[in-house]
C-alpha cells in the first residue's frame, strides 16, 4: 500500500518525542559531566524524574553554567508534555493539530521552577557575553534559552507572537555561531528546524512570522537536519529524532524506519519509539510488521521488562485497534477500542477521546448510526476541547465515511 491516502492517516497516531513543541530542546554542545550524560540517558528513556534529579546534581556542582540550567528547564517542560499525552499526538502532521490543542496546565510550582531555571540560564549567558561577545558557548546557551521560552509561550500560553519572536532570536544566535564556526554542524540543528517548522505553518500563523522577520523553507530545513543527523557529533541523536518526524510528515516513512530502529537499540526503555515504529510500518502499508511492533510492546510488558510496567494495557489496545481500523478489520478494531473506553481513566485525554471517536466511526461504517452517535457524544463529553471532540461534532450531523 502506498502512502498516498495515508498522508492524513490518523490524527491520533504517535510521533514519540518528535512534536512541534520540542523544536528547540536544550541541545548539548560540549562534553558534559557524568551527571548530564546520565540525565540524558534517563531523558531519552522517558524517565524524567531521574533526568531532572541528575541535571539538578550537575547544577549543584557548577551553578554558573547556563547550559545546565537549560537542561533542567527542558526536562521539566517535556515531562509535562509527556504527562499530558502530547508526546504521543501527531503534532507535526499536515493537519497541524497541535495548533488547536488546549494549553498545558502545569502545577504552579512546576511552572515556577521552569521559569526560574530559564531566567538563571539567560542571566548567566548574558553576563558572559557582556565580558566576551565572542563566547560561542554562552551564545549557544542563550539561544537555547530563547528556544525553550518559545516553547513555553507556544505550549503553555498559546502566545503565538511571543513564541515566534523568541524562536527567531534563537535562530539568529545560532546562525551567528555558524558564521564564526562554519565547521560546527551541531549548531545548525535549530536553524534547520526553524526553517522547516515556519515553512510548514498554515498561512495564518506564518503571517505572524513575517511580522517579526521569520522566513521558512521546508526543503532547506530537512537538508540541514539530515546533515546534523549524519555528521553531527553531540546533537546527532536529537537530529535523528526530529528527522523521523519530518520524514513521516512528508510521507517518506520508509526513510524514517531505520532511524527509529536505531533509536530503539540505543534507548530500549522508551516505549514511545516502539509505538512510533508500529505507526510507521502501518502508514507504509505493512500491517504485519505494524502489529508485530505492538506485540513486542505487549511481550515486554508481560515480562516486566525495564520501563514497560508503566505502559497501560489500554495503550497497546489502542495501537492495535488503530491499525486494524485503517486496514478495515473493524470487528477486532471495535473490540480493542472498547477495551480502551472501558478503562479510559488509565490513559491520557487524547487517547481516550480518540478511542470514543473511533468507536463511533466503526459503528458508522457498520451502519449502526444510533450507536455511532452515542459514541460521538461520549467523545465530546470526555474532552470537549480536543480536536477529536470537534471532529466528532461534525459526525453528529454527517455520518463518517472512509476517505
Amino acid at each position: 500500500m502506498r502512502d498516498g491516502p495515508w498522508s492524513n492517516y490518523d490524527r491520533g497516531v504517535r510521533t514519540s518525542a518528535c512534536s512541534l513543541a520540542c523544536i528547540f530542546v536544550a541541545l548539548r554542545v560540549v562534553a558534559q559531566p557524568s551527571f548530564v550524560e546520565q540525565g540524558y540517558n534517563h531523558f531519552y528513556n522517558l524517565e524524567y524524574e531521574q533526568a531532572i534529579a541528575d541535571f539538578g546534581r550537575a547544577v549543584a556542582l557548577n551553578p554558573e553554567d547556563p547550559e545546565l540550567h537549560n537542561h533542567v528547564a527542558q526536562a521539566i517542560v517535556i515531562q509535562e508534555m509527556y504527562r499530558d499525552g502530547s508526546l504521543e499526538s501527531e503534532l507535526v502532521s499536515g493537519t497541524n493539530s497541535f495548533l488547536r490543542r488546549p494549553k498545558l496546565n502545569p502545577a504552579p510550582g512546576t511552572e515556577k521552577r521552569f521559569l526560574d531555571e530559564l531566567a538563571r540560564a539567560m542571566s548567566l549567558s548574558e553576563e558572559r557575553l557582556r565580558k566576551n561577545a565572542n563566547d560561542t558557548a554562552a551564545l549557544y546557551a542563550l539561544g537555547i534559552s530563547y528556544g525553550l521560552r518559545s516553547n513555553y509561550y507556544w505550549v503553555v500560553k498559546k502566545a503565538w507572537r511571543d513564541s515566534l519572536k523568541d524562536a527567531n532570536a534563537a535562530r539568529r544566535m545560532h546562525h551567528r555561531i555558524s558564521e564564526r564556526e562554519p565547521g560546527n554542524v551541531d549548531a545548525r540543528l535549530v536553524q534547520g528546524l526553524h526553517d522547516y517548522i515556519v515553512g510548514s505553518l498554515p498561512w495564518t500563523y506564518r503571517m505572524f512570522g513575517f511580522m517579526v522577520g521569520l522566513r521558512g523553507d521546508k526543503a532547506r530545513g530537512i537538508r540541514t537536519v539530515e546533515d546534523v543527523a549524519h555528521n553531527g557529533r553531540v546533537n546527532r541523536v536529537d537530529a535523528e529524532i526530529f528527522l523521523c518526524a519530518l520524514y513521516r510528515r512528508e510521507s517518506q516513512t520508509r526513510l524514517a524506519i531505520p532511524l527509529v530502529e536505531d533509536l530503539i537499540r540505543r534507548f530500549p526503555r522508551n516505549y514511545l519509539l516502539r509505538l512510533e515504529l508500529s505507526q510507521m510500518y502501518s502508514q507504509a502499508g505493512d500491517k504485519a510488521r505494524a502489529l508485530e511492533a505492538v506485540e513486542q510492546i505487549a511481550l515486554l510488558k508481560s515480562r516486566h521488562a525495564e520501563g514497560y510496567d508503566r505502559v497501560p494495557w489500554e495503550k497497546v489496545y489502542f495501537q492495535e485497534g488503530t491499525i486494524e481500523f485503517w486496514y478495515n478489520d473493524l470487528d477486532r478494531a471495535l473490540e480493542h477500542m472498547k477495551k480502551v473506553t472501558r478503562a479510559a481513566e488509565e490513559v491520557d485525554l487524547n487517547t481516550g477521546v480518540l478511542a470514543w471517536m473511533r468507536v463511533g466511526q466503526i459503528y458508522d461504517m457498520s451502519r449502526r448510526r444510533t450507536e455511532a452517535m452515542e459514541a460521538y457524544r461520549k467523545a465530546i463529553a470526555y474532552a470537549p476541547q480536543a480536536e477529536a471532540a470537534q471532529e466528532s461534532r461534525r459526525y453528529l450531523t454527517t455520518p463518517y465515511k472512509r476517505p
